[in-house]
Parts: structure tokens; C-alpha cells; sequence
């Protein structure tokens, strides 16, 4: 048995949910022969195109809130790791300094030089061929052949390949060219494309028409893709524009992609009182595990065969 007041509860949820079983315009059921599709807000449901635009009117404000409030939760959430995610062999995070890593064109894979020098290591002892350390693809002896090996990985709509192809038209000046291969592979989730894409939606490259906000969002979904370059960027406009406090949430996460300039913003922020001790120690101390996080034995003995400093 329950009381009076237990039974008004009930029966109040019970109707939230039978007012989320049905069309936000027409109030059609969720039946058998009914199928209910959320908005991309996620507050209301609808049975059909139809209905979701003749409620557009009433809608539109409400999922115009949420979905920038869901935008703003996927932007400010701090990624596991940053956006060049880790070495396929040693399995280590990668560092932020490209000298430390090589890109293979024949299996599209970024390899730490600790793996690399490994590699060399082991088929010099065994009098061996040189070839790729992740697929063992004999390796290319010239750009020409790099080339061929990357337009092979495109017909394999591989975006990590449309990218480099893409940056490579760019340095042959041909923007449209890169602009299509940038935003196929961006299209296909790669990360690096979305950041390079912002600065042609930024200065016009090649006659592409500039688009203030084609330009944030391609920064933003970088940035949520955890490349800590874009986070800067995102911090540096947002103090331009006055908004501190967003400007410091992007360099903090940033800072603790390890990002050593973010790193330097928050200090600076700090002294001038803008941010916490707390916040202050935390992007510290995300740093300095993030930066160790890439560190190895095999990999400072790679870096000294390979002539790379600090």
C-alpha cells in the first residue's frame, strides 16, 4: 500500500513519460506503427520530418540553448590524450614535437623515433632490408615513391593519406586541390585536416571564400579532437574577445595536453590573479604527467641516434 502523496509521485513520472513518448507537434503515440525520432537537442521527439518542422517555430529557441549547452560540454571536456594519440608499437603516448615521431606513407602510421631506432637497431644486427616498422611495406627511396604510396592509402579512403597529400598541395601551392583532400579527410574524422581547414575558412586560401564561423568550427572540432594547438588558438580568440574565463579553461586543458606555451598563459594568469591555486597546480601537474607519459629509454637513445634535442 502506499499514501496519497506516493500515488501523485507516481502518477507524475508516469506522465513524464508518456509525454516523451509522443510527437512534440501532433502528439502522436509511440505505437507498433510509430517510430519517435529525438531532436538533436534530445528534449522533444517527433514522428515524422513534417511535424519537426512545423514545431521549428515554437522549438527553436529552447534547442538552440540546449545544443550549445552540448556543445560546450563536448569543447571543455579534457580528451584522454592529445590528438596524435599513441606509438602502434610501443603503445606510448606520442610527443608533441613532431622531430620525435615518423610518418610512414605506406601504412599511414606515425611511429615514435624510440621504435624507429629500434628497428634500425635490430636489422642492422640481423643484416636485414630496411622496411616500414609497423607493416614491414619496404621503404620508399624517394618522395616520388611516398607519393605513390599515399595515393594508394587514399583509394583506400585512408584520411590520415588525403591529409598529407593535402598539405603537400599546399606547399606546391595548389590550394584548391589541398582544400578538397583537407576536407574529405576531415570529413572522415582526421583531426589535423579539421585544424588545417580552420585557417583556409581563416585567410581565403586560394580564393576559398572566408567563413568566420566554418573557421571555429573546424578549430573547435580540433580542439575537442585533442589537438592542443587549436586549444590555444581557441584560448588566444577568447581573450581577445574579453572572456577570460573561457580563454583560461582552453589553455588549462590545453596545458595539460602538454602544451608548453598554454602552460606559460596559465602562469602568467596565475601571477595576475585570474586563476586559482588550485587550477594553477592542477594544469602543473597535468603537464608534467603528460610530458612524462611520452618519455622511454628506447625512445632518448632514438632521439640521440637521431641527433634531437630538447
Amino acid at each position: 500500500l502506499c499514501n496519497s502523496s506516493e500515488i501523485i509521485i507516481i502518477m507524475s513520472s508516469g506522465e513524464e513519460r508518456a509525454a516523451d513518448e509522443v510527437c512534440a507537434n501532433c502528439g502522436k503515440s509511440a505505437v507498433d506503427d510509430v517510430t519517435l525520432k529525438k531532436c538533436a537537442c534530445n528534449l522533444v521527439k517527433y514522428c515524422g520530418v513534417g511535424c519537426q518542422r512545423n514545431h521549428r517555430p515554437q522549438h527553436k529557441k529552447e534547442c538552440k540553448k540546449q545544443m550549445a549547452e552540448i556543445r560546450d560540454d563536448r569543447l571543455f571536456t579534457l580528451p584522454e590524450i592529445s590528438h596524435l594519440g599513441e606509438c602502434p608499437i610501443c603503445l606510448l603516448p606520442l610527443p608533441l614535437d613532431m622531430k620525435k615521431s615518423t610518418m610512414f606513407s605506406c601504412c599511414s602510421k606515425l611511429i615514435c623515433k624510440g621504435c624507429e631506432y629500434a628497428n634500425l637497431k635490430r636489422e642492422a644486427e640481423e643484416n636485414l632490408d630496411h622496411r616500414c616498422p609497423f607493416c614491414r611495406h619496404p621503404q620508399p627511396e624517394n618522395d616520388t615513391e611516398c607519393e605513390k604510396l599515399a595515393l594508394e592509402r587514399v583509394e583506400k579512403n585512408d584520411p590520415v593519406a588525403m591529409r598529407q597529400i593535402g598539405n603537400k598541395c599546399v606547399s606546391e601551392g595548389d590550394f584548391e586541390r589541398s582544400f578538397e583532400y583537407l576536407t574529405k579527410a576531415a570529413a572522415l574524422g582526421d583531426i589535423d585536416a579539421h585544424y588545417n581547414l580552420s585557417f583556409f575558412y581563416d585567410q581565403g586560401y586560394g580564393g576559398i571564400e572566408r567563413d568566420p564561423k566554418k573557421d571555429l568550427y573546424h578549430m573547435e572540432e580540433a580542439a575537442i579532437g585533442g589537438h592542443p594547438d587549436a586549444r590555444y588558438n581557441l584560448g588566444f580568440v577568447e581573450n581577445g574577445k574579453g572572456r577570460i574565463d573561457r580563454a583560461i579553461r582552453h589553455f588549462v586543458i590545453a596545458s595539460k595536453l602538454g602544451h608548453d606555451i598554454a602552460l606559460e598563459r596559465v602562469k602568467l594568469a596565475f601571477r595576475m590573479g585570474l586563476v586559482s591555486k588550485e587550477d594553477y597546480e592542477a594544469a602543473l601537474c597535468g603537464h608534467r604527467a603528460a610530458v612524462d607519459a611520452t618519455k622511454s629509454k628506447q625512445r632518448e637513445e632514438g632521439y640521440a641516434f637521431f641527433n634531437i634535442g630538447d
